[in-house]
């Protein structure tokens, strides 16, 4: 197959090498990464279900996840949730299949409300959800037309919609430390080690020239701090536990970290929660707000606004381009000489074969001196087509939840 691929040479200025960068992750607990999560979660047991009962994933899209935060009454010691979060999973799914024995009903609300339910338990300590959240779903059935491109099978797998995926390598310094910074804060390990420390863990990074400014917000759990003292205790902790992390990944940087920098102790205002989010207590969330694919916020970087979790892993390439054109970006980098830095960009075109992009547009800033050759255009250019012919693969890696996604 003949692919739309461009391979050109930037003559920008590699990220690190500029004077300011801005970086995010917005962690475990946030609750636009708990959107993203449960909305991956109720499409991943839908597809299961899919395949079990009829051999394959039929049309469905539930990327229209919003969080409604809650009420509670955090104290020394203990506290308590008063108004339970509200989570209503949204979008369009194939809710009835003909069979041979007639018509069969999917019981798409009953998976859902499950997801949600499987994910908040394996993955927020404190938040239970049989007490602390309301599940509510409003699904319709997909468009006569989508429904049609998903179906169709003549030929690979069609796009559903009109959309481009971005990705790029490698991660900067900043944008490493940021992503690691929080899955350090949100690992067993430490948890056992300083279990105050929620799940609702955000991350903003700032650097200027050779320094590094990174601010931290940390829900603290109330029932680990028993007054003032602890609770600066805890945020030291936190605060070293940072630190150390900058000294092996950022050794040449003076870096300097920030805690709940919100606190004011003077006038009693400490960021202190009941179940470690701050979706406890009024802060909402939805789908496509937070982390893209590759884990991060990155306005230095081109990136897509898609919200990828949700959407079904077999034709909507607003998901499957942006995971693909990360990879993409990666596989370059690890592959093809000489090269400081890649960008890649792949758009699709509704009702074309998903592993035939519109255009796959690659950019490349070559190392101090190099130029990028035709032999290293070529090598691109048959990476591209490689990782394209077996896109197809990714639907499955999509349901084992092997890809990384926010």
């Amino acid at each position: 197959m003949t692919r739309n691929i461009v391979v050109r040479q930037l003559g920008q200025q590699p990220i690190e090498d500029t004077e300011v960068e801005l970086v995010e992750r917005k962690g475990l607990g946030h609750p636009d990464y708990i959107s993203d999560a449960v909305a991956e979660e109720a499409s991943r047991q839908l597809s299961a279900y899919y395949k079990e009962h009829f051999g394959t994933i039929m049309h469905h899209n539930l990327d229209k996840v919003l969080l409604v935060g809650g009420q509670a009454s955090p104290k020394w010691g203990g506290g308590d949730v008063i108004t339970p979060i509200y989570i209503i999973v949204s979008g369009r799914a194939t809710t009835e299949v003909r069979t041979s024995s007639g018509i069969e009903e999917v019981p798409v609300g009953r998976i859902i409300i499950k997801a949600v339910k499987d994910w908040i338990s394996r993955n927020l300590r404190f938040l239970d959800p049989e007490v602390h959240v309301v599940v509510d779903y409003k699904v319709g059935k997909g468009s006569a037309d989508l429904r049609g491109i998903f179906e169709s099978r003549t030929a690979t797998y069609r796009a559903n919609d009109t959309s481009f995926g971005a990705g790029f390598a490698p991660l900067s310094t900043l944008e490493r430390l940021v992503f690691e910074t929080e899955r350090l804060l949100n690992s067993k390990e430490f948890k056992s080690r300083v279990p105050a420390s929620g799940e609702d863990v955000k991350v903003m990074g700032l650097r200027r020239g050779k320094s590094i400014e990174l601010t931290v917000a940390d829900a603290i759990v109330s029932r680990f701090v028993n007054g003032p003292e602890e609770y600066m205790s805890a945020k030291e902790e936190i605060k070293d536990a940072v630190l150390n992390l900058a000294s092996k990944l950022a050794p040449d940087y003076d870096v300097k970290v920030y805690i709940n920098s919100g606190d004011i102790p003077e006038e009693e205002v400490f960021y202190l929660t009941v179940t470690g989010t701050s979706a406890e207590h009024g802060d909402d969330g939805a789908t496509g707000r937070g982390n893209r694919v590759n884990g991060l916020i990155t306005p230095m970087r081109p990136m897509s606004l898609e919200a990828a979790a949700g959407k079904n892993p077999v034709t909507h390439v607003g998901k499957i381009y942006n995971v693909a054109a990360m990879e993409i970006a990666q596989l370059i980098y690890a592959k093809v000489p000489n090269i400081r830095e890649v960008y890649v960009r792949l758009l699709g075109q509704i009702g074309r074969p998903i592993d035939d992009p519109l255009i796959a547009d690659v950019s490349v800033i070559p190392d101090k001196g190099a130029q990028l050759t035709s032999d290293s255009r070529q090598e691109i250019a048959s990476l591209i087509n490689e990782y394209m012919s077996r896109l197809p693969t990714l639907s499955d890696r999509f349901l084992k939840g092997e890809v990384q996604l926010y």
